[in-house]
């Protein structure tokens, strides 16, 4: 008998590679996110720009009708009789010497509070981070008469002590938890190559983490004083006679001319804008790239 014939297989299909994406859909997604961002900046930038354009606009430009969206009748007749006024000039002081005093308290308590945060684990850290968020949840309406009530037995109302307290009792716990989720990220193996090299605690501290983290303490310091800069209810609480721009601003504008509250807004927003943009440079995106 003869061998049967040797049944052949067909050959295995070739391992293909898998599709890649069409150049169209990357585009397509390239140009929502553009538009996107032009959206926000836009939401973002026309207010700015509209009271911007009100606030150094003469009278007349600014009771014309229909208004103009272009400069064509700039003036500073508004808003240097604004800064003439009484009592602003003292609250953009004491708004800067608040603001200021308010950032460096809050840094000096709660950067080392983030670091422990972020490098030692010690029962009910968990339920303490909320904490730190519950304390914002009280809003300072409810808070006012305690907080006046303290400060009056204590001697400091009326004075930007008193709004210095608040407002570092309000930013600290946002900038201890900025803080901790920024050394969370810093390896603790450069901590142990600086001990291996003769560095204490506190040096490996200042020389090596701190400066990876500076972005992210920027960013704290950054929201922090925006913060104590906008803030305006405690501030007119807690003052009669020093009281910051935000507070003046409220008191002696509502029955202001429409002229001079765009006036108001601008010396509000443009001292805050200048510092974001001093801080910016130390800012770092989501994937660590420096912000040019």
């Amino acid at each position: 008998m003869s061998a049967p014939a040797a049944v052949r297989r067909p050959p295995a299909p070739a391992a293909t590679a898998p599709p890649r994406p069409r150049r169209s859909s990357r585009r397509r997604k390239a140009v929502l996110l553009q538009l996107a961002c032009l959206a926000i900046t836009a939401f973002m930038g026309v207010p700015l720009y509209l009271i911007t354009l009100a606030a150094l606009s003469s009278r007349a430009a600014l009771n014309r009708f229909p208004l103009s969206l272009l400069p064509t009748d700039l003036s500073t007749e508004t808003m240097s009789r604004f800064l003439d006024s009484t009592g602003v000039v003292p609250g953009f002081v004491n708004s800067l010497i608040v603001g200021l005093s308010t950032l460096v308290f809050a840094l000096l308590v709660g950067v080392p509070a983030g670091y422990a945060l972020s490098r030692y684990a010690f029962r009910g850290r968990d339920p303490y981070q909320l904490f730190l968020l519950l304390t914002r949840a009280l809003p300072i309406v409810v808070l006012s008469v305690p907080l006046a009530k303290v400060f009056l037995t204590t001697n400091l109302y009326d004075t930007t002590y008193a709004v210095t307290l608040l407002h570092t009792a309000l930013a600290l716990p946002t900038t201890v938890l900025i803080t901790a989720a920024v050394f969370v990220s810093v390896p603790r193996d450069h901590e142990e190559a600086a001990a291996v090299l003769g560095a204490n605690a506190a040096q490996a501290f200042v020389r090596v983490v701190l400066p990876q983290a500076l972005p992210g303490i920027a960013a704290s310091a950054m929201f922090t004083f925006v913060m104590s800069w906008n803030e305006v209810l405690g501030a007119a609480i807690l003052t009669l006679n020093q009281r910051t721009l935000p507070a003046q601003v409220l008191a002696t504008l509502a029955d202001s001319p429409l002229a001079y509250r765009f006036a108001g807004g601008l010396a509000l927003v443009l001292p805050a804008l200048v510092f974001i943009a001093v801080m910016r440079k130390y800012l770092v995106n989501m994937w660590g790239t420096t912000l040019r």
